[in-house]
């Protein structure tokens, strides 16, 4: 039971990252597709500015804030997948707890499980805003 090595890690890592990958990365290139097309791209390629520095530093920047809120959204998908994985590897974790206590109908375990990864979530909403105010100064809160 668990992970008594590295190879261990495979096969739940692939599991949890394969569908998210594929949507990060799909998700990522029809932002930055999108991005490369506005009229701040093509007048700071106007100006002279080398191409290397318009994707960098107007590109990236600007494609980056639906980019996180997807993350974000993405996590939940990660937290869920999580308990699923631990089942069905059999792993030693609260989402293991968590299917184990609803089968025994354990309700005060429920409760807290419940409560632990809505915080979670709430968190990382809570970096998801932090990052835009990082990532692009125009947005800051006030």
């Amino acid at each position: 039971m668990g992970a008594d090595s590295w190879r261990h890690y495979i096969l739940p890592s692939l599991t949890l990252g394969a569908a998210v990958a594929a949507v990060m990365a799909r998700f990522t290139r029809a932002s930055f597709v999108d991005v490369l097309h506005e009229d701040y791209m093509r007048t700071a390629r106007a100006k002279g500015v080398s191409e290397t520095r318009v994707v960098l530093k107007h590109g990236l920047r600007n494609a980056m804030i639906p980019v996180v809120t997807m993350m974000g959204l993405q996590f939940g998908f990660l937290l869920g997948g999580s308990i699923v994985v631990e089942k069905v590897f059999n792993w030693p974790g609260l989402g293991r707890l968590l299917v184990d206590s609803v089968e025994m109908r354990d309700y005060p375990v429920i409760q807290a499980e419940v409560l632990l990864f809505s915080l979670e979530f709430i968190l990382i909403n809570l970096v998801v805003d932090v990052l835009y105010a990082a990532i692009n100064p125009a947005i800051r809160y006030k």
